[in-house]
């Protein structure tokens, strides 16, 4: 039998096993809120951007319910559902890429960009406005805009590149985006697309970078808020571990 290739799980994977099989062992029964995702990641040692992808990730699977404002609850033991695999980059991870790689890409746009792709980029940011209360299209806007940003720069390279960190985005991110997204963020990437084409106008190119750091940064800021920042503290914390509820 020949050896196959041994890969390394994502955080966020050998998170959410571990917390299957706690909830396998019972430590966490069906209804029970598991603990605040604080507590998780320093339980782990770990961030709450990994926590947050793992719970998102047995979410998933079938195995919790996230409530933003109130926890996350256990729905199922790991025998009645069918695990999520490592389905690819986290969406933090992701993010992350992004900041870095189209941040030199505003910057580039800035210093090359015709007046036809700032006429293009101000389009998007118009179309994107037209469409707020739309999701489906709003996310097919917002990608075209970083395309035709990546396109200003003259290089089809990093069209292609761009391109291919948006097909990363998997499920796991479009769960996130679920839970976390509103028209008042959406009306945010809106203001962070207008402000990155008027750097791009202007030919800043330090500005459009910035721009760019910007937006990213409020996206991943407003995904790292915690399902349970809103939720009653539980005083009871041998309580909480149980599974149950503190009086």
């Amino acid at each position: 039998m020949p050896l196959q290739l041994v890969e390394p799980k994502r955080l966020y994977r050998q998170i959410a096993d571990q917390l299957a099989q706690l909830i396998a062992h019972g430590e966490y029964p069906a209804g029970a809120r598991l603990p605040a995702e604080r507590e998780l990641a320093a339980s782990f040692g770990v961030s709450r951007a990994s926590v947050r992808e793992a719970i998102i990730s047995l979410e998933m699977s079938g195995l919790v319910e996230v409530r933003v404002g109130t926890g996350i609850f256990v729905t199922a033991q790991p025998r009645s559902v069918e695990r999520a695999g490592d389905a690819g980059p986290g969406p933090f991870e992701l993010l992350s890429a992004r900041k870095l790689v189209e941040g030199e890409i505003a910057a580039l746009a800035a210093r090359n960009a015709s007046a036809d792709h700032v006429s293009a980029l101000w389009r998007s940011v118009e179309r994107l406005d037209a469409c707020i209360d739309d999701f489906t299209s709003r996310e097919a806007e917002d990608r075209d805009f970083h395309l035709l940003l990546a396109k200003a720069t003259g290089n089809g390279s990093l069209e292609l590149v761009v391109g291919g960190l948006w097909n990363q985005r998997a499920e796991l991110w479009g769960r996130l985006q679920r839970h976390f997204h509103t028209v008042g963020l959406a009306q945010k990437t809106i203001r962070d697309h207008a402000a990155i084409a008027e750097a791009v106008e202007a030919h800043d190119a330090d500005a459009a970078r910035a721009a760019l750091h910007r937006h990213l940064g409020r996206v991943m800021r407003e995904f790292q808020r915690g399902v349970d920042d809103a939720a009653p503290r539980d005083g009871d914390a041998t309580a909480r571990r149980r599974g149950k509820a503190a009086p």
